[in-house]
């Protein structure tokens, strides 16, 4: 055989090898053997109009009402329904209309660290407070009925909160939750978050009961957002940068620890309990997302109570959502920290 022979037929074959390991990688394969939801069209409920953007979390009360969403100017809307649309539900102290709307000349992003940026949102059921995770004024809380909430927390040790961001509340006892992703960068500072490791990351615990937060677990890489599980013994958590969910054990002989629940193929951000003991993870994006080709790609999955990825939801790449909550009759809530409208998708 030539050598030129020779050359081609070895490009062939080490092509061939390379497509094999990439079709038949882990990843890909667990991807393709499970099932994909079709969010490529969804019902939008639309943001007021203006410059706002940004319902990056979903939340709905005791009695199904809602969703409730924090958006751009730092308040917290609720959707009453096509004819009515969006109204305020609440706002921090420091918020007021003249000073925190946006315009095309005042971008969100210059007023957000005065006005807030609501990211995390929880009810607890009983008590009917919404609990709020502000990037910038910290962990919130607002009374049923809504208007200005409470700012409870802004520190814990001694160490001030840069960028609270995600929430979920123990039913039971009314224990709060929360992240605060980075000591370094605030919430306008993301991407530096992700690019330099920062791993200065805090899970927290509020005690309603006494007034008191504390610190349990530090230097936690881009802890996002997070999840109790059924059973109440344990906590998932985003870390973003990793493109990891992590279990936090809050109860039995591993109370205190953290491992790896399970490696993604994406970034992921909140986390919301599917009420059957599973969890789905809204992905920011995919690790290896090319800008061009099909226009197509991984919005969120499905995670098992083991790690394991059971459903995906794949749509537009202009659709980066934040959190996709799960209600009756097959409807996924899709929130979204840069669009102009709470996606709802419908099981077909």
């Amino acid at each position: 055989m030539a050598s030129g022979t020779r050359g081609v037929a070895a490009a062939t074959i080490s092509l061939a090898v390379l497509l094999l390991v990439f079709c038949f990688s882990p990843s890909t394969a667990a991807a393709a053997a499970v099932p994909s939801i079709d969010a490529t069209w969804t019902r939008h409920l639309p943001l007021p109009r203006g410059l706002l953007r940004g319902p990056e979390s979903v939340a709905f009360d005791a009695k199904g009402q809602g969703p409730y969403s924090g958006v751009s100017d730092g308040r917290v809307l609720k959707w009453n329904g096509d004819t009515l649309g969006w109204s305020t539900y609440t706002y921090n102290p420091d918020y007021s209309s003249e000073a925190c709307t946006a315009s095309l000349l005042r971008p969100e992003t210059a007023t957000e660290g005065h006005c807030g940026r609501p990211l995390g949102l929880r009810f607890h059921l009983k008590s009917g407070y919404l609990y709020i995770a502000d990037a910038y004024k910290g962990l919130m809380r607002v009374a049923p009925g809504g208007g200005e909430a409470t700012v409870l927390v802004t520190e814990v040790d001694g160490v001030p909160l840069r960028f609270t961001n995600g929430v979920d509340i123990d039913q039971v006892t009314g224990e709060v939750y929360f992240t605060d992703s980075s000591r370094n960068y605030n919430r306008s500072q993301h991407e530096m978050v992700t690019r330099t490791g920062d791993s200065t990351g805090r899970l927290l615990r509020y005690d309603p009961r006494t007034g008191k937060a504390v610190v349990l677990q530090a230097d936690v890489t881009y802890p996002n957002g997070l999840a109790i599980s059924a059973d109440r013994t344990h906590l998932i958590i985003s870390s973003t940068g990793p493109c990891k969910l992590l279990r936090y054990w809050i109860k039995g002989s591993k109370a205190g620890t953290m491992e790896l629940f399970a490696d993604l193929p994406g970034y992921p951000d909140n986390v919301r309990p599917d009420k059957k003991g599973r969890y789905w993870v809204a992905l920011h994006r995919e690790k290896a997302e090319l800008p061009f080709g099909v226009d197509s790609h991984l919005l969120a999955l499905r995670i098992d109570a083991d790690g394991k990825i059971i459903e995906e939801m794949r749509g537009p790449k202009g659709v980066r959502p934040t959190e996709v909550v799960e209600r009756k009759g097959g409807r996924l809530f899709m929130g979204s920290v840069e669009l102009h409208y709470v996606s709802v998708v419908t099981r077909k």
